[in-house]
């Protein structure tokens, strides 16, 4: 199934979107700061298991139905758009309450597993570029000789594996910075700008044209 796949062009292309600044990078850099690497590492678990949602839904065409129907579309931005604004006036509220992060061993427990996969997994699952990318780019590197379901699921599995390793650096690096962090100052500021980016991704993505 896989003989002839170009596979430079496709790990260059989905390891530079995976290392591009977007709502993903932003939400794993929030939640390891706020609980450690394993809030880190699970927010970007549950981020990384929505790419198999958007691959799914690309390889059954369901994806051509959002982009064809305007009132589709636009209740699956306004709903992604929702819950970044949530994220961030939650990130903006805990930079007006900022007391400094406190560092201890069990420091990271403090926020439930469910809550860092959850938060990962929708912030992924409701926001439609992915779906709009996957559309695009999935097709030209499947085979119409075999299943476009498996194919899309294992450039998905490829995405999948990136997207972790890349993630996972980024918790490490926050969870390596947590005494900086530890100063109220530096906790508010983090805290203010991701929230405030985060907004601004929620803003973005309603405003944007179907």
């Amino acid at each position: 199934m896989f003989e002839h796949f170009p596979w430079l062009p496709f790990l260059i292309a989905i390891t530079a979107l995976t290392m591009s600044p977007g709502v993903d990078s932003l939400l794993v850099i929030r939640n390891a700061a706020r609980g450690g690497l394993r809030d880190g590492l699970l927010t970007s678990l549950g981020i990384c298991l929505g790419l198999f949602a958007h691959a799914t839904v690309s390889a059954l065409g369901l994806s051509v139905i959002l982009l064809s129907s305007a009132t589709l579309f636009a209740a699956m931005k306004i709903a992604g758009a929702v819950y970044l604004a949530w994220l961030g006036i939650q990130s903006l509220r805990s930079a007006w309450h900022a007391r400094g992060m406190q560092i201890s061993v069990q420091r990271a427990g403090v926020v439930p597993a469910a809550t860092s996969l959850r938060e990962g997994l929708l912030s992924n699952v409701l926001n439609p570029k992915p779906i709009i990318f996957y559309m695009a780019f999935l097709p030209q590197f499947i085979d119409p000789a075999h299943s476009a379901l498996l194919q899309s699921l294992a450039m998905a599995a490829m995405h999948f594996a990136i997207a972790t390793v890349w993630q996972g650096l980024l918790a490490l690096m926050v969870e390596r910075a947590r005494t900086l962090l530890a100063r109220p100052r530096v906790s508010r500021i983090l805290d203010g700008i991701t929230g405030v980016l985060l907004l601004g991704f929620g803003a973005r993505l309603a405003a944007t044209q179907s």
